[in-house]
């Protein structure tokens, strides 16, 4: 089924124009977090050393699972099509965060099991992307 070009052309700028304002607000969120995590550095001279560097840590994991989302994003503009590496990676990072977030806490070891089951499922999809992505078969053909 085939859309009309008008349609598709306006739902084509509305997409565009709602993802360009995701972008503003991961960038501007980016920024602030950013500097929350240097305003946060002066917690290493009021707290343990160990917890002041965990909260760094951890918020700088974070700020890189949304660096990842906005690479998404301008994946998008650039090809019109979301690449599944940058979703496998956002998720790879953001599991990484609660990883070191578990580092820091006593839990059960079959908890720590199904993620490192999670993540070896997430290794194993990416590189089947990677393997069978569709620019990779255009080049073979």
């Amino acid at each position: 089924m085939k859309l009309n070009s008008k349609a598709s052309w306006v739902f084509q700028y509305a997409v565009r124009a709602a993802l360009s304002l995701l972008l503003v607000v991961l960038l501007t969120t980016i920024f602030r977090a950013v500097v929350e995590i240097f305003v946060s550095l002066r917690l290493i001279f009021s707290r343990d050393i160990h917890d002041a560097l965990k909260l760094v840590m951890v918020d700088s994991l974070t700020i890189l699972a949304l660096l990842e989302v906005f690479m998404t994003t301008l994946a998008y503009f650039d090809e019109g099509r979301v690449k599944v590496t940058y979703i496998i990676d956002t998720v790879l990072v953001v599991i990484l965060t609660e990883i070191m977030v578990f580092w820091f806490k006593e839990i059960e070891y079959m908890r720590i099991v199904m993620v490192i089951a999670l993540v070896l499922s997430l290794i194993a999809a990416r590189i089947l992307a990677i393997r069978f992505s569709p620019r990779k078969i255009k080049e073979d053909a």
